[in-house]
């Protein structure tokens, strides 16, 4: 579903307060208990022992991901989350893929609002390399994404996707 906002007061303090949280995240050495510890802070969710996120990480706004259990997001993996991003338990993405919930209006006149729509990772989804999931995606269970692929649509569960934009190519037994 696409909700088309602008941020609340209370969202922009959010936002501005997780950025230096990420700039810190960002710029000095951090072991994974820590990684994970100010992610937490980031995100207002405990984040599991299990999970491995490498650093960079980016975030526009941080508050609207939702990590599950045994998650690994490689290095330069860019959440654009004001729209809701969640990663089911088992997730893989990839270095460099961006999961972007946020459009804007094609109408002039309203360019500078917000469209939002959430993404979903479902259970042992895997995001390759450099891929872009866009605004509404719902990524099924087990499926993979290959590297570089602009994902517009659903991915079924239990396929691959490939291309630009993205289709499936075939099936995982």
């Amino acid at each position: 579903m696409i909700k088309t906002t602008k941020l609340t007061e209370q969202q922009q303090k959010r936002v501005e307060q997780n950025q230096r949280i990420i700039q810190h995240l960002n710029t000095e050495s951090h072991c994974p208990c820590e990684i994970r510890q100010l992610l937490s802070e980031i995100t207002g969710e405990t984040i599991d022992p299990s999970n491995e996120i490498r650093l960079p990480f980016y975030s526009d706004a941080g508050f609207n991901i939702h990590f599950g259990k045994n998650v690994f997001v490689n290095s330069g993996v860019m959440f654009t989350d004001l729209g809701g991003i969640t990663l089911e338990d088992g997730v893989l993405i990839g270095p460099g893929a961006s999961l972007i919930t946020v459009n804007h209006p094609l109408n002039p006149a309203e360019r500078h609002g917000l469209e939002l729509a959430s993404v979903h990772i479902k259970q042992n989804a895997w995001v390759g390399a450099q891929a872009i999931i866009l605004p509404g995606v719902t990524v099924g269970e087990n499926a993979v994404v290959a590297a570089g692929a602009v994902v517009t649509k659903n991915v079924p569960a239990n396929t691959v996707v490939a291309g630009t934009p993205a289709r499936v190519i075939r099936e995982i037994a």
